[in-house]
């Protein structure tokens, strides 16, 4: 199968079809679950749909060393590409790896600043301009709503959406719209937020907000957790 008929068929498309189009750019979306379910998986997956149409993307990882981020990829790229039976899986993988920028920041050196300094740094010695921006273990406990608003206007200047992960627990406390903390008083700087709990022998994926729509959809997605893989419901 090419690459373009994978893109077509992702379970992705769902989850597009579910927020009216997709997170987009210039927006801030935040997944969100209990520690180990899956997260940054989830995120990898957002980043190989676009990296897969040719698209930049840029991955900041603050909880694991930049190692461990690349075997993410390559790990899911690989189920990926076998699951699909994509055709010329070395040519689509050095592609992947072209359009790909990955950073990785000790917990609490990380900031919007710090962020405006790597896409600069990008675009002024390497000609790379983001699509997407992914933020993989920031402490939300720690942010500050100032700084989420800071991180969304980042996104806005250089025309990129950015996808965010966050922890929670059981214990944590919920708003009336069912979203835990701690992003819960962050929302109002939040366009989607999405949640990933195990249900069974599976990871379902809701929807908790929706940018400013008031009903909230079904969404038919979940994660696969042998290979990784985002499926259909």
């Amino acid at each position: 199968m090419h690459r373009k008929e994978i893109n077509e068929r992702s379970p992705l498309r769902v989850l597009e079809n579910s927020i009216h189009g997709g997170l987009g750019r210039g927006n801030l979306g935040v997944v969100v679950s209990r520690q180990g379910v899956g997260k940054t998986a989830f995120l990898v997956g957002i980043a190989l749909d676009d990296l897969m149409r040719g698209r930049n993307v840029l991955h900041i990882c603050l909880d694991q060393p930049l190692e461990k981020a690349r075997a993410f990829y390559d790990e899911i790229f690989i189920d990926l590409s076998h699951a699909q039976a994509l055709e010329d899986v070395w040519r689509v993988r050095l592609d992947v790896e072209r359009h790909r920028r990955i950073y990785a920041f000790p917990a609490g050196q990380f900031s919007p600043r710090k962020l405006g300094e790597v896409l600069g740094f990008l675009r002024e010695h390497g000609d790379f301009a983001p699509a997407a921006i992914i933020i993989d273990g920031c402490d939300f406990d720690q942010l500050k709503l100032a700084d989420l608003v800071a991180f969304r206007g980042v996104g806005q200047q250089v025309d990129a959406e950015i996808w965010m992960s966050a922890v929670t627990n059981r214990e944590r406390s919920r708003n009336d719209r069912g979203a835990p903390e701690p992003v819960a008083h962050l929302e109002t700087a939040i366009d989607v937020i999405l949640e990933m709990a195990h249900e069974g022998r599976t990871i379902h994926v809701h929807v908790l907000k929706d940018h400013d729509n008031p009903r909230i959809p079904e969404l038919q997605l979940a994660l696969d957790p042998t290979t990784m893989l985002l499926v259909r419901e």
